[in-house]
């Protein structure tokens, strides 16, 4: 298998909160809801870097294509990391996801393998983990 992740979606419960989240509260590019004409069409996608989406979609449309059954949400199942280029953009991300309504699960801080972290979550409890790491460079 050759890895072309290039849409990652997330189950919300609530559309609309999770578009402005994203889009007016952590300033992400969208074209805003499409498939609002199907009964469990409506889905919103948020441009992240060249070629990759997060596309927000409710879990009950989820469930519905799937065939799986819907369950609770599970905070700790995948995190979504999101690397930036300085301790102080780290700070900078997280305080812009407080503002935006997103729960500090674990503020920044040094890690162990010494990078520097934090943690935050999504209003559908997702969880986002906004990370600089020394070793990784990133272009703006």
């Amino acid at each position: 298998m050759k890895a072309r992740v290039t849409v990652i979606t997330i189950g919300v419960d609530d559309l609309e909160r999770s578009l402005r989240f994203y889009r007016d509260g952590l300033g992400l590019k969208t074209e805003g809801v499409f498939g609002k004409e199907f009964e469990y069409g409506a889905v919103a996608f948020f441009d992240l870097q060249a070629g990759v989406k997060l596309a927000i979609w409710p879990r009950k449309s989820i469930s519905l294509d799937s065939g799986l059954p819907l369950s609770g949400p599970s905070a700790t199942e995948f995190t979504l990391g999101h690397n930036v280029s300085s301790k102080a953009e780290v700070d900078e991300v997280m305080e812009q996801a407080k503002t935006a309504g997103a729960v500090i699960v674990k503020p920044a801080e040094a890690t162990f393998w010494g990078g520097y972290a934090g943690y935050f979550q999504d209003p559908d409890q997702h969880l986002w983990e906004v990370v600089w790491n020394p070793q990784w460079a990133f272009p703006d």
